[in-house]
């Protein structure tokens, strides 16, 4: 599947705010694939559809990752974790995209994992530094992003653990993992 086909299929499933953050992913991903030797092509397929399964209703979602064999553990974390392992496997189902690395990309999206691809590293952390977003530690998170891809996914992950480990929330073994292969 090539780019504009992808983008004509997003733009049937995403609208509004939900829809630019997905186009900042696609600019962010692209300018990561250029700076650290990633295939520009994957990463802004991959960033495109980054976002697919995003406003699915969670049930629907649950339903998606039962039927996908799936991590069965995401269902005893927070719902917001669903949506990259269902866009992964929508996408590979309905549209017949085979790219492993692109599906893993989308895949672990929100989680990150250990040893993760550099196409994996940029979408990650295209989604956390596009320009729309704007929250405490993106700033340095996006100067690092600069000079040092795995600074800057680190400095990602860490944010992201403190800031739920802040909210007591509890935190996916696959960003622990992603933030301790790291260190």
């Amino acid at each position: 599947m090539d780019y504009e086909q992808a983008v004509q299929i997003v733009r049937q499933k995403l609208k509004g705010p939900r829809l630019e953050h997905t186009f900042g992913v696609v600019d962010a991903a692209i300018e990561l694939a250029e700076r650290y030797g990633v295939n520009k092509d994957q990463a802004k397929l991959a960033a495109i559809f980054h976002d697919y399964a995003k406003l699915m209703p969670i049930n629907e979602l649950r339903e998606v990752l039962l039927e996908s064999n799936e991590d069965e553990r995401l269902l005893s974390y927070h719902p917001e974790l669903w949506h990259g392992p269902a866009a992964a496997y929508l996408l590979s189902k309905d549209y017949h995209i085979s790219d492993v690395d692109v599906l893993n990309s989308i895949r672990f999206h929100t989680t990150g994992r250990s040893n993760m691809t550099l196409l994996e590293k940029v979408v990650f952390l295209a989604d956390y530094i596009e320009p729309g977003r704007n929250f405490p530690g993106v700033d340095e998170t996006r100067n690092l992003a600069n000079t040092d891809l795995n600074a800057a996914v680190l400095q990602a992950l860490s944010n992201t653990i403190a800031f739920l480990a802040q909210k007591k929330r509890a935190i996916f073994p696959d960003t622990v993992e992603a933030y301790n292969s790291l260190v």
